[in-house]
């Protein structure tokens, strides 16, 4: 069974074709061609995914992107920003308020739904079933099915990805994961791709988790890795 997928678009034209490509892959498609009407689709019938476009003629979709993340409802709802700006800057802002991942215009619908697949599979019940249920490190708790985390027993919202990025270097907890072994098991990007995702996303999760940052830690030069209490 496919997956409910929000695409956010005001240009009528790409969002019939991104629409149509999704419903040739199984998936079931809304399409709302303004903010607005973004979050009052979201708030009717919650999605398992949102391809959500940038320039839109009211609110933003960074706005958008960052009302989402604000509602412990919609947080983890996994986002694919598309934008017709390739600056790091656009990309860098996406990912702070939020994003699971930026795809630029013009795209092939191919791309796209390579794009898709990965973050659905990321999130799906096979990837849950994976690996320890329960992970414990010190005062940080990480309830895999639940996709629920807390720190002194307090919940800390996450959103998708954050979660998987954490789940990815708790349940490796010790050892060193290079920024390029994120980007592809997380991300789902090829071996060699260049960006500051990752830094980002690291910045994100160590001022969520507050007290639980102490975990994680940088190596310079190499990447990230959270680290056993002793």
């Amino acid at each position: 069974m496919g997956a409910h997928i929000l695409v956010v678009e005001d240009e009528v034209d790409l969002a019939d074709l991104v629409a149509f490509n999704l419903r040739e892959g199984g998936h079931g498609v809304a399409v709302a061609y303004n903010g607005a009407n973004a979050l009052a689709e979201v708030s009717r019938q919650k999605p398992d995914l949102v391809l959500l476009d940038v320039m839109l003629p009211d609110i933003s979709g960074f706005e958008v992107c960052r009302r989402l993340r604000r509602s412990a409802e919609t947080a983890r709802i996994p986002v694919i920003m598309l934008t017709a700006k390739a600056e790091e800057v656009d990309r860098i802002v996406g990912f702070e308020v939020g994003a699971d991942d930026y795809v630029i215009k013009p795209f092939s619908p191919r791309e796209l739904t390579l794009r898709v697949e990965a973050i659905l599979r990321r999130v799906g019940p096979q990837a849950q079933a994976e690996g320890p249920q329960v992970l414990s490190i010190g005062d940080l708790r990480i309830d895999v099915p639940a996709h629920r985390v807390e720190i002194h027993g307090e919940e800390i919202t996450l959103t998708a990805l954050e979660f998987r990025l954490l789940l990815d270097l708790a349940s490796r907890a010790g050892r060193v994961q290079p920024r390029d072994a994120l980007l592809e098991r997380v991300w789902g990007y090829a071996p060699g791709v260049e960006t500051r995702t990752v830094d980002t996303h690291i910045k994100r999760l160590r001022e969520k988790l507050g007290p639980g940052s102490q975990y994680l830690e940088t190596v310079r030069g190499v990447g990230y890795r959270v680290q056993k209490p002793a």
